[in-house]
């Protein structure tokens, strides 16, 4: 009888464990189908967007060049200067004006930052192919976003970052993402989704750090497949 009840709870354990999995991955599948399908994000090979930056008052215009999964290049003006971020593989450098404490010059990119760089040659995010990357992600349950029910996804990396993604309940797409920046958490608020060769694209961001500050990232225009010169990733002599 006891062995009888014990597996009874073994099965039903078994059952609950399975369907928990089950149901990750249909969010999952349903977000992948609201961003366009994985067929129609396989196709996307360069992203070329334009971006106005809100930041303390300033907007900073700003270029992100993006070969996906191998290289990518952020430019922005700012009171007139140039900054420069680049990717390119597992390599990176920047250029950085004087009061940002650079020198104006090329400079190599430190070796933390080009980690948490790397994470944006893939821009559908953590959730995407989460398998073939070698990510976990547990389902926290259904929280309130802005008065919306999310799921709250926990993505850990196999590096071991810890991503928390929240899915819209009804569109299925993100709307906020908490991750670890510079060292601290903060956040991400993704909103105003427009659809750009068949493919769904945020294009506002309100990014909040205790570092940072506030920064909305307001999308102005998107190249999806334009013809991208990639010795724009090269690092420059001096």
């Amino acid at each position: 009888m006891k062995t009888n009840t014990f597996l009874a709870a073994a099965l039903a354990v078994f059952t609950t464990i399975g369907a928990y999995a089950q149901s990750v991955d249909e969010i999952v599948d349903k977000h992948i189908a609201a961003l366009g399908g994985m067929d129609k994000l396989k196709n996307v090979k360069t992203l070329v967007t334009e971006r106005s930056l809100s930041v303390q008052g300033m907007e900073i215009p700003n270029k992100t060049t993006l070969v996906v999964g191998k290289s990518m290049r952020s430019e922005s003006s700012v009171m007139g200067n140039s900054m420069v971020q680049v990717v390119d593989g597992s390599t990176g450098w920047m250029i950085r004006p004087a009061m940002m404490g650079g020198t104006g010059d090329p400079e190599d990119m430190p070796a933390d930052q080009i980690k948490q760089q790397i994470g944006q040659l893939d821009p559908f995010g953590a959730l995407v192919n989460y398998k073939d990357k070698g990510s976990k992600i547990d389902l926290v349950g259904k929280e309130k976003v802005d008065g919306k029910d999310a799921y709250h996804l926990k993505v850990t990396t196999k590096e071991g970052q810890v991503i928390d993604e929240f899915i819209d309940a009804n569109t299925y797409l993100v709307n906020k993402v908490k991750t670890s920046m510079n060292g601290q958490e903060g956040e991400i608020a993704f909103s105003d989704y427009k659809d750009t060769e068949g493919v769904k694209f945020a294009n506002t961001m309100e990014i909040s750090n205790p570092q940072m500050g506030g920064i909305v990232m307001t999308t102005n225009k998107i190249t999806v497949n334009g013809q991208v010169d990639e010795s724009i990733f090269k690092k420059p002599a001096k």
